[in-house]
């Protein structure tokens, strides 16, 4: 069976979405991403763009302006969802990990 789309995030989707909590355009993300991941996190301009379209047709982003070629953008409510669908999978995931790796650590 094909997995759903947005049913996982890569980390490249997952932040570019959590700088769209407040309006900026693509080259505040490429700035923006590097600086919230302590540079462990970065994206080129053609996946960034590639995204921003993807994302943009599908609803989780809305275009706020446009200024020539620049575009802003937002998080639309289904674009809310998708960050915390994602957020409390991995949050599933760390419990997991901390469970049974946790668990022969103490041991």
């Amino acid at each position: 069976m094909p997995r759903a789309k947005y049913q996982t995030l890569t980390e490249q989707m997952f932040y570019t979405l959590l700088c769209l909590k407040e309006e900026c355009y693509g080259l505040d993300i490429l700035d923006r991403v590097p600086a919230m991941t302590n540079r462990r996190v970065a994206i080129g301009s053609g996946t960034l763009y590639t995204l921003l379209e993807q994302f943009l047709s599908d609803g989780l982003i809305r275009e706020t302006k446009r200024e020539g070629r620049r575009r802003c953008y937002i998080l639309t409510p289904q674009g809310v969802e998708a960050l915390q669908r994602e957020a409390a999978r991995m949050e599933a995931q760390l419990e997991d990990f901390r469970r049974y790796l946790g668990k022969e650590e103490s041991q």
